[in-house]
């Protein structure tokens, strides 16, 4: 008997091989324009290469070495910006208060995974630099397989899926996720933690967002995710099962879930409380260490980099206004367009939702559906009965012929981006939109705002029909490729960039 073979299995295969293949030659790409914009334009600040020793006297002093071979000096003029603080965290550890503003997991998987073998051929600086390099491109190339995994599982249109993707291996922030920032490791384990949320796989998934914590201060706000699943379940198990002892137990497993996911960050504080203010006479300790809640990363932020609510709204600060308004916008659009679609599902949170959307959106399904296999068949058919829809859709919209195409039919998928599925997500970018826009230096919103997947979701779904957004599909890529071209020639010779 002749065995067929699934298509959609080597479908799926193949996209998994050109998303690799996306990721892989975009950090070719970045990289090969970081070499070729250093070698062309002369550096604005030449300080990169100073390595003064090491304060502390348990951590051997690094001599800042004057003989250093060509390829010690081309990979040192690389720690730029706040790669310095990377690495000199990683040699020396946390020296100065204001280092205390760049989370430790860039910096210990530096220090952890140098290789020492390397080390009799390239000063201490330059072999942390280049693991760094090493650590954040290989990171970057999972980040994007994590991506196109979650991207399957929430939009179910692998064709959608696929193009966000490829966005993203090329957005607009690309040259932090090739250079000695934490954008990369963040944006493995923010993903990689929401595939396994979205997968069922929580213990593994809260892990990871914690981890996330340690890359990046915003990886915090992924409990967010943990926290609205817990109310649908919650609500779901009180109303509709009429079981007070399984919500309780729903809104405890909830709780402990979005402890242990603030917990490293937590922690990381404690470490600074106890270095900077325990032991020390009253007259030595920084004013922070006796506030009611002794919050070092919020001291930081104010009183070294003058981070708060409205303080960057002067008429000076426009250009990095104008620099950032693209990826606002772009964030913007997405949150209103998804509001707009489906006002419903939106502004009721989600509790607005049909008994058959929500068993469609994993992140609403409680725990004891998402394991039965009535769910696992129910999704599946849905999933192959939604992907022949949005092809015939699309098939349909791109010859022109509307006559098939339910009047209603963008509003109402139950796939793609406006799902209720897409709901958590869309809310979480609208925070971090929100906050960029009011409280940050405005400019870092293009890399702050670069790992959440609507941006990108929204963005492939606009491109996905073409009759209607052609013209703002050629504008994306114009945008990711201008800010790709503009990142590696500013950032990489020390100049300001985002």
């Amino acid at each position: 008997m002749v065995q067929t073979s699934n298509p959609h299995h080597h479908h799926n295969n193949d996209h998994k091989t050109l998303v690799l293949k996306s990721a892989i030659y975009s950090r070719i790409l970045l990289i090969s324009l970081i070499i070729f914009f250093r070698t062309l334009a002369s550096p604005y600040d030449t300080s990169a290469s100073l390595n003064p020793p090491c304060l502390t006297t348990t951590v051997a002093a690094t001599p800042n070495n004057t003989h250093r071979s060509p390829i010690a000096s081309a990979i040192e003029n690389g720690i730029v910006w706040d790669s310095v603080y990377f690495v000199r965290s990683a040699q020396c550890g946390y020296e100065y208060e204001q280092s205390y503003a760049f989370l430790p997991l860039l910096p210990l998987s530096i220090s952890f995974l140098s290789p020492s073998i390397l080390s009799s051929l390239l000063p201490q600086r330059s072999l942390f630099a280049l693991s760094a390099y090493l650590i954040n491109n290989l990171a970057f190339v999972l980040a994007a397989l994590y991506f196109y995994r979650l991207s399957i599982a929430i939009l179910k249109d692998p064709e959608i899926a696929l193009r966000a993707t490829v966005l993203f291996c090329f957005n607009p922030a690309s040259i932090f996720y090739s250079s000695i920032y934490s954008e990369s490791l963040y944006a493995v384990l923010s993903l990689g933690g929401l595939y396994y949320f979205v997968s069922g796989k929580n213990n593994l998934s809260v892990l990871l967002l914690a981890l996330s914590g340690c890359a990046r201060s915003n990886g915090v706000l992924n409990a967010g995710y943990i926290c609205f699943q817990t109310m649908h379940r919650g609500y779901h198990a009180l109303f509709h099962n009429k079981n007070v002892t399984l919500a309780l137990q729903i809104a405890v497993v909830g709780a402990l879930r979005s402890i242990c996911i603030f917990a490293p960050f937590v922690a990381f504080q404690a470490y600074g409380y106890y270095n900077m203010c325990v032991g020390r006479f009253p007259d030595e300790r920084r004013p922070w260490c006796n506030a009611r809640i002794p919050l070092l990363y919020n001291y930081i932020q104010s009183h070294y980099w003058n981070v708060g609510f409205l303080r960057y709204f002067q008429l000076k600060q426009l250009p990095n206004f104008l620099l950032a308004s693209p990826i606002l916008s772009l964030a913007f659009y997405s949150v209103v367009h998804y509001a707009k679609s489906r006002p419903q599902i939106f502004y009721s949170l989600g509790f607005d939702t049909t008994i058959e959307e929500k068993s469609c959106g994993v992140v609403f399904l409680s725990e004891d559906l998402l394991r039965s296999k009535v769910a696992g068949t129910v999704e599946k058919s849905s999933v192959r009965t939604e992907e022949h829809f949005n092809v015939r859709r699309r098939k349909n919209i791109i010859k022109g012929d509307v006559s098939n195409v339910p009047i209603e039919s963008e509003p109402e998928a139950r796939s793609g981006y406006l799902s209720a599925s897409v709901l958590p997500f869309v809310l979480h970018l609208g925070f971090m939109a929100g906050t960029a826009f009011l409280v940050m230096h405005v400019q870092v919103a293009t890399r702050f705002l670069s790992a959440s997947p609507p941006l990108y979701w929204f963005a492939a779904y606009i491109m996905t029909y073409p009759a209607k957004y052609l013209r703002w599909g050629y504008l994306i890529w114009a945008y990711s490729a201008t800010y790709i071209l503009l990142g590696s020639l500013l950032f990489s010779n020390f100049y300001p960039f985002t």
